[in-house]
């Protein structure tokens, strides 16, 4: 009897507990126990947002969201129901990752969360659902993508792991591309579901805005081939180029090489993400006479038949030798652009002037960036005339002393090919939201008109003698077209502050056709070898890969050839001229 009376009593004192124990849960105060349950059933979730596409002028898509998932588990469940080792042999699989780093995912006593595979793709992913396996589950996400790998690489830029831009078009527009994401507070059951009753506040995502470039992926094609053939027929180090749209400044491709796989940018070194067409400072060299020449004309100091004696290769200024690399005795000025001469260019240059040079200069744009919407643009480098030497005009005009970026150089040549008019260069068409809606729209600017019409016309008809037989620059004419262009060899410095003899900066600007361009075209290569001749300069290297550039397009683009009937008549842009 005694034992049933404990049991009894017992029983009656633990009833009794419960009792007192939910009066006072319900009639006491119990603000934080109340709290603690609120915050256990509050479901707080962010709604994450797709980064807007980018395209090309074609609205051919160079970049954009996929949707993907994380495969995370839940060791707490997995342990308690003996199925580490299982379900570890199953995901590694899978996933095709180590079996000894998936089970140390899943091999932790304690742990609610843990991610196994990050961002699967949603065909894997899906695989992996069908499995059933207990304790695992997803998270969807989205990962940025780039269908053509490689292509425009320096131009487009990359996302990081977190979604934001860090390099090229993806971080000068982050802002607009990355939109904003939505927030969602509700409650959940004890399954961890949403109650959908019980949503209190929704914020909606508003997704990213798409930018459509000036780019033209076929053209970025066309150079980047070129470039790549380059490197490896002439051995260069680097090499790059751009293509513009004489009348409108639009950027129809930019290239830089070496090169990477934007779908794995974080597997390359940082010198390989280098942009060098706007990212790399060089003397260059023989294409700067185009400056020096077109000021003199403008000036009407000379004209295309002034006679310059060149000395016969050797010319003493202030006290310092300037030689040709060739001997010339008497050159006019179209034969000193035919021929590059030193001498002559630099003869030229002291009758304008140090003060009015370094006007010019400063007009077409050199030593200040030109405001392209990618990050990492160079200014350049161009002295006041206060730190000039007695000798630098004499060696500015032959392209040393100062230092350029590819694109200031193009921009000056389309300068020349515009009638005058110097355009601002852009790379963004227009950026648009998700209803269609243009946020902003790039017109062509004209910023400045630093030579004449008539300087314009009689600087293309000298600079297409250069491609012609008895010019430097013959290996980049092209059949069919006649070619404005220039060549430019600048021996490079090296870290002391040296000219090195056997590696040079070559490049070739020209324009196409002669008569009424369209496109500019500069290619720059760093340290190339002639593998015909072992020839170092520009018109056995930078010359015949700008006709490699230039055959293609011109055909992409059906500019018109020089026997063609119904010639074209271009307007000017005039739209912002000070």
């Amino acid at each position: 009897m005694w034992r049933v009376a404990f049991v009894a009593i017992f029983l009656l004192g633990g009833w009794g507990v419960l009792a007192v124990r939910l009066g006072y849960l319900h009639l006491g105060d119990n603000a934080a126990l109340r709290e603690r349950v609120r915050r256990m059933r509050t479901s707080e979730e962010t709604i994450l947002v797709g980064r807007g596409r980018i395209l090309d002028r074609n609205d051919r898509l160079l970049a954009l969201d996929l949707p993907v998932q994380n495969v995370c588990v839940e060791p707490v469940t997995i342990l308690s129901n003996r199925q580490a080792q299982a379900v570890s042999t199953q995901l590694a699989r899978m996933l095709q990752l180590p079996m000894a780093q998936v089970y140390d995912r899943v091999n932790r006593p304690g742990r609610r969360y843990e991610v196994v595979g990050r961002h699967v793709h949603e065909d894997l992913a899906n695989q992996v659902k069908r499995l059933d396996l207990p304790g695992v589950f997803f998270e969807p996400l989205t990962t940025r993508y780039y269908p053509h790998g490689a292509l425009a690489c320096h131009v487009l830029g990359f996302s990081n792991m977190e979604g934001i831009g860090s390099a090229g078009i993806e971080q000068r527009w982050d802002s607009l591309l990355k939109g904003r994401p939505g927030f969602r507070q509700s409650e959940r059951d004890g399954n961890k579901r949403e109650i959908v009753t019980r949503r209190s506040l929704e914020v909606a995502p508003q997704e990213g805005a798409d930018i459509h470039l000036t780019l033209d992926d076929n053209i970025q094609h066309f150079v980047e081939k070129a470039l790549d053939a380059a490197i490896t027929n002439m051995h260069a180090q680097s090499a790059w180029a751009i293509v513009e749209e004489v009348r409108t400044g639009a950027i129809l491709a930019m290239a830089s090489r070496p090169a990477y796989d934007l779908n794995n940018y974080n597997k390359v070194p940082d010198d390989l993400r280098l942009n060098r067409a706007i990212g790399v400072n060089f003397e260059p060299g023989s294409v700067f006479k185009i400056g020096i020449v077109a000021a003199a004309l403008n000036e009407g100091l000379v004209t295309t038949n002034d006679p310059f004696y060149c000395e016969d290769g050797r010319w003493t200024y202030a006290g310092r030798p300037l030689n040709d690399f060739h001997p010339y005795g008497e050159l006019d000025v179209t034969g000193i652009l035919r021929k590059s001469s030193n001498i002559g260019a630099a003869k030229i240059a002291v009758m304008l002037g140090e003060e009015r040079l370094h006007r010019y200069l400063a007009a077409y744009g050199f030593g200040r960036p030109t405001g392209l919407e990618v990050p990492g643009e160079e200014a350049g480098m161009l002295h006041p005339v206060a730190k000039w030497h007695k000798i630098d005009i004499t060696r500015i005009a032959m392209g040393h002393t100062v230092a350029v970026t590819a694109l200031q150089m193009l921009n000056l040549m389309c300068c020349i090919g515009n009638d005058g008019y110097l355009m601002k260069p852009y790379l963004v068409r227009k950026v648009v939201d998700k209803n269609g809606v243009v946020l902003r729209e790039t017109k062509p600017q004209a910023l400045s008109r630093p030579i004449t019409e008539r300087t314009a016309a009689l600087m293309r008809s000298m600079l297409a003698e250069v491609t012609r037989p008895g010019g430097t620059g013959t290996r980049a004419a092209l059949a069919g077209y006649d070619i404005a262009g220039k060549t430019g060899t600048a021996e490079k410095i090296d870290a002391q502050g040296r000219y090195q003899k056997n590696a040079n900066i070559c490049s070739f600007l020209g324009l196409l056709p002669a008569e009424q361009p369209e496109i500019g075209i500069i290619v720059v290569l760093d340290s190339a070898v002639c593998p015909e001749t072992k020839l170092r300069s520009a018109g056995f290297t930078a010359a015949p890969v700008f006709a490699r550039v230039a055959e293609p397009i011109a055909h992409y683009l059906d500019i018109r050839p020089r026997d063609a009937e119904e010639p074209v008549n271009y307007e000017p842009v005039l739209a912002g001229v000070p």
